[in-house]
């Protein structure tokens, strides 16, 4: 829901990526613990982190995707949400959501993060379905994604090679609907 301005649900607000995050978004970025969820293979300089941080300004329509900090309401930052490949002709995107340190994991501002997400989706953007992809041993994302009404609709064979072997990606889906009315 958004409220003055501000994107939030909860105990969360989402925030636009101010150059102020440098540093966080280096730490987030770097963090070799969670590349096997994102695909890095090669740590990010700063100096790349700034030039994307300059082009984050660039209008959604422009750029078809939104990236948002997650903070507490006491103004902390706990993580990161995106919307990507936005695809306004066909009113979806794909929805990726990161909650950094373990210690604020399961207290709900991952749901919160979605909850507001899927609002600001639908009623801002216009957007009709998100999207996520997800590693069949993901646990706490496909939990996560499923307590909050998203369905497995596909898999996607031996999509990641890991250190450990081919993984499945799980595609799991939300139609968005306007609960005002």
């Amino acid at each position: 829901m958004q409220v003055h301005n501000r994107i939030s649900y909860g105990r969360i607000e989402l925030r636009a990526i101010e150059p102020e995050d440098l540093d966080l978004i280096f730490e987030w970025e770097n963090d070799t613990s969670l590349w096997h969820l994102t695909n890095t293979k090669a740590p990010f300089s700063r100096y790349l982190l700034t030039r994307y941080l300059a082009e984050a300004t660039r209008d959604v329509y422009e750029q078809k995707q939104v990236r948002l900090i997650i903070q507490t309401l006491d103004k902390r930052a706990v993580g990161a949400s995106d919307l990507y490949d936005i695809d306004f002709f066909h009113q979806r995107a794909g929805v990726g959501i990161l909650i950094h340190q373990s210690e604020d994991r399961r207290l709900g501002f991952a749901t919160d993060a979605l909850t507001a997400l899927d609002q600001y989706a639908m009623e801002t953007l216009g957007l009709h379905q998100l999207y996520a992809l997800i590693s069949e041993d993901n646990t706490p994302s496909i939990q996560l994604f499923e307590k909050n009404g998203y369905s497995l609709t596909g898999i996607k064979k031996q999509w990641l090679n890991t250190l450990s072997g081919w993984k499945d990606v799980w595609f799991y889906q939300k139609i968005l609907v306007n609960q005002r009315k």
